[in-house]
């Protein structure tokens, strides 16, 4: 069978919130099976647990931010894509703050932190969520769908409308059957526009962005001195976020997704509704030689 999987020791890592602008200390360590992903925030009095979850999420701002009895870790998206192309599945993940550090903007530090703590297989079967009908959503022209597909596959495109992200490609396709996360979406860092930084500041959110950690373009040009890391890295993000999103249904997706113009909110309307319908999905885990080839042991190398 495919085994569940944890880091094999505890890693720490001191960052920037994007949006909240503060400084945060985390650390992630190894959990037990069948634990799942679980957020603690240490900098409250009982050092509250938060699952990442879909029907946790409780803002879809900018961000995916989940939350429990009140207590709310936010921007979580990034780590849970590189714990996805990780092929993670059970880590206890401490914040002293709300906000998870934006990083450089992509998911590749959390890729090299938690590769340096190394990986443990565990002694449990993995599960996994497998696709048995299509289902969608729709909000006017936007759409996120899920699919019947023996492996896992993402099809995003975009429609900026902006000169800079016109220039670049606005579909990709990405079969991790046959590519690697780490090279073809890990590296792919956010964006942003810098017409609407003062009012997403005065809403609270964006405090924390600077060339550093986001590509941020004017009406016309990227303002970032340095060559984009892909030439189509702004829907090569939008896939990554997408993979993070999709975490929070707690299994790795057997399936395939679809999506036009999507972003964090319709993601979790997605989830929430292939939950709400059993007859979509089947929970199961497979033996190693008939596992989808984007999750067999063999393949590891591309995917991870």
């Amino acid at each position: 069978m495919i085994k569940q999987r944890t880091i094999a020791t505890p890693i720490k890592t001191v960052g920037i919130g994007l949006h909240s602008g503060r400084k945060v200390t985390l650390s992630i360590k190894p959990a037990p099976v069948n634990s799942g992903i679980l957020f603690v925030r240490v900098d409250t009095p009982e050092q509250s647990v938060v699952p990442a979850t879909a029907l946790a999420v409780c803002d879809t701002r900018l961000a995916s931010v989940i939350q429990k009895d009140g207590v709310r870790v936010s921007t979580v998206e990034h780590l849970l894509s590189a714990c996805a192309g990780l092929g993670l599945d059970n880590l206890l993940i401490e914040l002293d703050g709300e906000e998870v550090p934006i990083m450089d903007g992509s998911a590749a530090s959390f890729l090299f932190l938690m590769e340096s703590a190394g990986i443990l297989e565990q002694d449990e079967p993995r599960q996994f969520l497998v696709i048995k009908k299509p289902i969608e959503v729709r909000d006017g022209d936007k759409l996120a769908r899920l699919e019947p597909f023996f492996g896992f596959k993402l099809d995003f495109t975009i429609d900026f409308k902006h000169p800079a992200v016109d220039k670049t490609g606005q579909r990709f396709i990405v079969d991790f059957a046959e590519h690697a996360y780490r090279s073809e979406i890990g590296r792919a860092r956010t964006f942003g526009f810098a017409h609407e930084v003062e009012a997403l500041r005065e809403m609270g959110l964006a405090r924390g962005g600077s060339l550093d950690n986001a590509i941020v373009l004017d009406e016309h040009r990227i303002l970032n001195n340095e060559e984009l890391r892909y030439e189509d890295e702004f829907v090569r993000h939008k896939i990554l976020d997408a993979i993070g999103d999709l975490y929070l249904v707690g299994h790795p997706i057997v399936g395939g997704y679809i999506a036009e113009k999507s972003g964090h909110a319709l993601n979790n309307a997605l989830l929430r509704k292939l939950l709400d319908d059993p007859s979509c999905y089947e929970i199961c885990n497979f033996p190693e030689n008939k596992a989808p080839q984007a999750y067999s042991k063999e393949n590891q190398p591309l995917f991870f």
